[in-house]
């Protein structure tokens, strides 16, 4: 990847031009959201079968008929998306393009993908605690609103140690409609969030996007470096090098891969891992094949995509 334009109008355009346009010339149709609505007009009445919701058993007809009905909805189709987006320190890291960009690009793609349609999209920014609450609007001024805050945000040198479950928590209490939530963080942050985000996926779709970069998975043998915290700006000399010391660096980044992992996994929520040096485009195809393979509707991302996982 190459550096992000210097401007939020470049690179919404950027990304027109370089991801939509090249889905729609992979997949040779039009967008649609598939996210199923909160429908509340009756549309017909069915015997129950294995899976249904139980919540739509029409217990009058039931009773009359002697065996188990269903009420079926035609469905509101609007979809209303939050961006959880964090923004503390530790994602202005990476070794190609940090994973801030790789967040920007993300939240950017997927705002236009639903705004094209009248799907509105909010963002809750998150850095030193919490910093904005973009209400859900829908166009595509919208989006550069939204890309302009997040650009121009200044960066931190060091902040208070990052706790999601603090930004799930006020989601909890912002988020009051039924809505698709992308989480888009790199999961360095204080523990106790898995509760939580379980929490906010009972009343939401949640789809969890996490960001990484390979020096964080293994340290590169570069001799003699200097290390800093980016969450709050210890250095300290290594020699990465050392036998020893990348032994115990390997151990302590695979055990925090297996919680995050476990959390997630916990939560029930979808996850994506994407690292700096992946490709967009790349990205949203083998997002649109987790959600078939979880055999659950793709949401957010058009049907088409389902075809080609």
């Amino acid at each position: 990847m190459s550096a992000l334009p210097q401007t939020p109008e470049s690179l919404l355009r950027q990304l027109e031009w370089s991801v939509l346009r090249r889905l729609d010339g992979l997949l040779h149709g039009s967008y649609r959201t598939l996210f199923r609505g909160d429908g509340l007009d009756l549309a017909d009445l069915r015997e129950y079968q294995l899976h249904d919701d139980v919540r739509h058993i029409d217990w009058n007809v039931t009773a009359r008929l002697q065996n188990l009905y269903v009420r079926q909805y035609n469905e509101d189709r609007e979809v209303v998306t939050w961006f959880l987006l964090d923004l503390s320190p530790s994602m202005d890291f990476g070794s190609i393009v940090t994973k801030r960009d790789n967040l920007i690009q993300f939240s950017a793609i997927l705002s236009r993908v639903l705004t094209r349609h009248g799907n509105p999209v909010g963002a809750i920014l998150y850095g030193d605690g919490i910093e904005a609450v973009i209400p859900p609007r829908t166009g595509r001024n919208h989006v550069l609103h939204m890309m302009h805050l997040v650009m121009s945000r200044p960066l931190l040198s060091r902040s208070l140690a990052t706790s999601l479950d603090g930004l799930l928590r006020d989601a909890n209490q912002v988020i009051k409609r039924r809505s698709l939530v992308f989480l888009i963080s790199d999961f360095i942050t204080q523990p106790g969030w898995g509760r939580t985000l379980a929490q906010l996926s009972r009343r939401n779709e949640v789809v969890a996007i996490r960001l990484s970069d390979p020096a964080e998975h293994e340290i590169p043998e570069v001799g003699m470096a200097m290390i800093q915290d980016t969450e709050t700006g210890e250095q300290i000399f290594v020699d990465t090098q050392d036998r020893g010391f990348r032994s115990r660096f390997n151990a302590a980044a695979e055990r925090r891969e297996a919680s995050i992992r476990n959390d997630l996994a916990k939560a029930g929520v979808d996850a994506l891992e994407f690292s700096t040096n992946d490709d967009l485009l790349d990205s949203l195809i083998r997002f649109a094949a987790l959600r078939k393979q979880r055999g659950r509707s793709t949401v957010g991302l058009p049907r088409h995509l389902e075809a080609i996982a």
